[in-house]
């Protein structure tokens, strides 16, 4: 019966909604991380009488048609690009981006990255890097003996030494995105352009269509707990019902084999 296999793939949709939901639901502390949410088309349909097709020799139309439905797909698990909270940190190399924009990452394959996630740090060398030691892009090279670091809202970056005034070390630049939701996840906090993102445009934080910085903040998740569980308990029960549809199709099939039978 096609019952049994439309129920089956409505069954396997929501074990994929339930999977995406969760992994937004451990992912709520993760700095800069965009909440995902599954999306669904239906397949294909066989049509037993087409809408508009003759229905007696008087040339009367049938006024709809007759399909019949083979399930559901998954299309795509969309990110919610939206921003999230900013949350102090004290730090000197947290950095938050207050609107749009990414931070450009070098990779050490020489590739490039984006990301959200502005919790940076020094290497050995004194340049701003990741938690994993990928370098902030254009690279900026802190002075050892700098006993502070300011960086403005556009993107500046000034070195304090004692006795001196303070030096332009670097400027940070951000990428934007025609199709933000397009881009790649890599893992990591990390986001790879793709042929729906589009390519890259760069500029400083600030200018037209870019966002600011805010030096000592990071940003949150954007994932809320409450709609989160609440598109949990969606998905179980929609999970239920297709179950019963297998479970009803199961028995009207045992009860057509027992007349068969008889």
């Amino acid at each position: 019966m096609r019952a049994l296999y439309s129920a089956a793939t409505g069954m396997m949709a929501q074990e994929l909604n339930v999977q995406v939901i969760s992994n937004n639901i451990a992912n709520m502390r993760t700095t800069g991380y965009k909440r995902q949410q599954a999306h669904f088309q239906d397949l294909l349909y066989q049509t037993l009488r087409r809408a508009g097709s003759a229905t007696s020799a008087a040339d009367t139309r049938a006024p709809a048609a007759v399909e019949i439905g083979s399930g559901v797909k998954a299309v795509s698990t969309a990110r919610t690009m939206t921003q999230g909270n900013l949350t102090p940190t004290e730090r000197d190399f947290d950095i938050a981006i207050r609107g749009e924009g990414f931070f450009r990452i070098e990779m050490p394959d020489g590739s490039t990255a984006f990301t959200r996630d502005g919790g940076f740090d020094l290497d050995a060398q004194g340049r701003i890097v990741t938690k994993d030691g990928f370098l902030l892009a254009p690279g900026i090279e802190v002075p050892q003996d700098a006993t502070s670091v300011s960086i403005s809202a556009s993107g500046l970056v000034e070195a304090s030494v004692a006795g001196n005034q303070p030096q332009q070390i670097g400027q940070i630049g951000l990428v934007r995105f025609v199709n933000k939701a397009g881009l790649e996840s890599v893992g990591d906090n990390l986001f790879r352009e793709t042929a729906a993102s589009g390519a890259p445009i760069e500029g400083d934080p600030t200018a037209d269509g870019f966002g600011s910085l805010q030096q000592g903040f990071l940003e949150e998740a954007n994932v809320n707990a409450v709609t989160e569980i609440s598109e949990l308990i969606a998905a179980q029960r929609a999970y239920e019902m297709n179950s019963r549809v297998i479970s009803a199709a199961d028995q009207m099939l045992q009860s057509a084999n027992q007349m068969f039978r008889g």
